[in-house]
């Protein structure tokens, strides 16, 4: 009955409602060839116990025992039970959209304490309730200063995440943007003596990402002074937010476009996740998706609004700033959570720890003969290394000793073939690390992987 919930009773009295005299009937609109007429080919019967075992033993064939080094904008980091027991109570859980203020109180207030903790981890004015995730927010964020500027050309480092590139120029491609790219120095941060050079007669925005894809932390400041000089705004993408936990906020910048999934939201094989976009106060008025405001009632207690919404559902479709209809607000809830829980030493712990075991690993692997760091530049918890050896050849081998290595560069920038981007965060043990660098010296020695090894 659990999950099976309607009895044979309950479901003929439902089809006597409506007038059908059997479930054969009240399908009949769908075409014969596409009903099933026989059971699934699936396993069975089984009772729960057994059936809560068979998806454990599937689930574990893809993670138990594995460790990953993978990191490339999807982040594996602690996420206390306390945050998905809360996002699952019912009126969080089955709740649609807020647009019923007098009965959605919890969750208007859940979308302004995200807001406010957004703004003072970028160091921006005011943050939007929420985007689909952190290309959607980076490609609003460039509409948005396309509107704001009236100009359309875009300068984008080419260290900005490939995936939110290809997602930029696809809303590009039909809207009359020149998307340019710009690109990087040996030190793995965008070339500004290439920016200093480049056509800025109508220049709208110039697009950074920091910490960058290969991992290194840009000068978000000097680049702002070149976008103002040319009249453009700055727009910087991060996608990596535990960063801010010790890095310095972005407050140069003119719009800050956040995947915010590193903030107590699993990786779930690469979504859902959830972005944000945050900026000056004088941009609200173009700031896509909406605004929770404070406010107070009749008899003076606080309360909270939707203070803005420019989306076509709420405004004409001709003055909408975005056609994206809908927030992540269970997800942006799972991030409030979580920066709550945390407090602003816990998340500076938490920054402090993938900082150090980053550069642990970094300085483990680079013992390595023949292995060596692509880029000079600063870094967070991320950073590229330089092989003698083909990285994705790397990969098979060292998934024979269940890890998951380093996100192949070259299959994104065909130049920078034999590097590869190694992420490690506060989850990843000392000796799992030690245990990467002696598998890749084992492979790269040409000596094989001990399979069926028991590693602790």
């Amino acid at each position: 009955m659990r999950y099976l919930p309607k009895s044979p009773a309950e479901r003929q009295a439902m089809l006597d409602a409506i007038g059908a005299h059997s479930i054969k009937e009240l399908f009949r609109t769908v075409p014969e060839k596409f009903r099933l007429t026989e059971p699934l080919n699936l396993p069975g019967p089984m009772s729960e116990p057994e059936i809560i075992q068979y998806f454990k033993a599937r689930s574990d064939e893809n993670s138990r025992g594995y460790t990953s080094f993978l990191g490339a904008g999807v982040y594996n980091h602690f996420r206390s039970v306390v945050t998905d027991s809360l996002i699952q109570r019912g009126e969080f859980l089955t709740s649609y959209t807020p647009y019923q203020a007098e009965i959605s109180q919890g969750t208007l207030e859940a979308i302004f304490e995200f807001q406010t903790l957004i703004c003072q981890l970028t160091g921006q004015e005011v943050a939007n309730a929420s985007m689909y995730d952190g290309s959607t927010a980076l490609t609003e964020a460039v509409l948005m200063a396309e509107r704001l500027t009236g100009r359309h050309s875009v300068l984008i480092a080419r260290t900005v995440h490939p995936e939110y590139r290809q997602v930029l120029q696809t809303y590009a491609k039909h809207l009359g943007i020149k998307i340019q790219e710009v690109e990087f120095t040996p030190s793995g941060e965008i070339n500004r003596d290439a920016l200093a050079k480049a056509d800025v007669t109508d220049l709208a925005a110039i697009v950074v990402q920091s910490p960058n894809f290969f991992g290194v932390i840009e000068d978000v400041a000097a680049l702002a002074e070149i976008a103002h000089a040319s009249g453009a705004l700055l727009v910087v993408g991060i996608t990596e937010a535990v960063s801010l936990g010790i890095v310095r906020p972005p407050a140069e910048a003119d719009i800050v476009a956040m995947e915010c999934q590193s903030f107590g939201v699993a990786p779930s094989y690469g979504g859902p996740h959830v972005g944000v976009i945050a900026t000056r106060d004088k941009f609200v008025r173009q700031l896509p998706g909406r605004l929770a405001g404070q406010t107070s009632d009749a008899e003076g207690h606080r309360g909270f609004v939707l203070t803005l919404a420019t989306r076509e559902q709420h405004i004409r479709r001709e003055k909408a700033t975005s056609n994206i209809c809908t927030n992540e607000a269970l997800f942006a809830l799972a991030a409030t959570i979580h920066l709550t829980l945390l407090g602003k030493q816990g998340l500076r712990e938490v920054a402090l720890q993938n900082l150090a075991k980053a550069k642990f690993a970094q300085t483990e692997l680079t013992k390595i003969p023949g292995v060596r760091r692509a880029f000079s530049g600063p870094t967070f918890n991320e950073f590229v290394l330089e092989f003698p050896k083909s990285v994705k050849m790397i990969n098979s081998f060292l998934l024979r000793d269940k890890i998951i290595g380093p996100f192949a560069i070259g299959t994104a920038y065909p130049d920078l073939s034999k590097r590869g981007l190694i992420c490690v965060t506060e989850t990843m043990p000392r000796a799992e690390i030690e245990r990467l660098a002696a598998s890749i010296k084992r492979i790269l020695d040409n000596r094989p992987i001990e399979t069926g090894t028991k590693h602790n």
